[in-house]
């Protein structure tokens, strides 16, 4: 069965902007629904606060200091096209808590990285074994995302999505539903 796919905007930094994706929401706006990212903020609230606090800075300083350059993201051992936050630390990754204390971040956001100026956020969890795959609570995030990024990644080729002239943004109809 095939579902509905819709792009969301999500928030522009100086250097990046951030959609999102709402699925099977044909009939609504998508101002009105979550978006795969608010979803997954909204349970990582609850869920791990100070791993996802370490996750939104990594959004802030890649949208307003670096650029979304590939190495800010997480390649999950070259097993697709999406890929992962927070980004590799040199065998660490550590989250700072507000009691200063550092701890291991092993939630993880997937998304699609267009280029250094525009980024589709999807969902994650946290990942308890070595690949995505092989991980009860990732695998379906993971392949979700690389499943998503393929139907992006298409309509662009399409030119359901294309680039704004002169800027480094991309433009779509409001009302542009594509199908996975």
């Amino acid at each position: 069965m095939n579902g509905i796919v819709r792009l969301k905007h999500i928030e522009d930094y100086a250097k990046v902007c951030y959609y999102s994706v709402c699925l099977n929401q044909e009939d609504r706006s998508v101002d009105d629904v979550d978006s795969l990212y608010e979803s997954f903020i909204k349970e990582q609230e609850v869920l791990n606060l100070d791993k996802l606090n370490h996750i939104t800075a990594w959004l802030g300083e890649i949208g307003d200091k670096y650029g979304a350059t590939t190495r800010y993201f997480r390649h999950e051992q070259h097993q697709g096209e999406a890929m992962g936050l927070p980004p590799n630390q040199i065998g660490k990754e550590p989250v700072y808590t507000e009691d200063g204390e550092t701890v291991p971040n092993n939630l993880r956001l997937y998304c699609h990285r267009l280029n250094e100026n525009v980024v589709i956020l999807f969902s994650g969890a946290i990942k308890t074994a070595k690949t995505p795959q092989e991980c009860p609570n990732v695998k379906k995030h993971f392949e979700l995302a690389n499943k998503l990024t393929n139907i992006i990644d298409s309509a662009i080729r399409e030119r359901d999505i294309v680039w704004i002239d002169g800027s480094k943004d991309i433009d779509y109809s409001d009302d542009l539903i594509l199908y996975y």
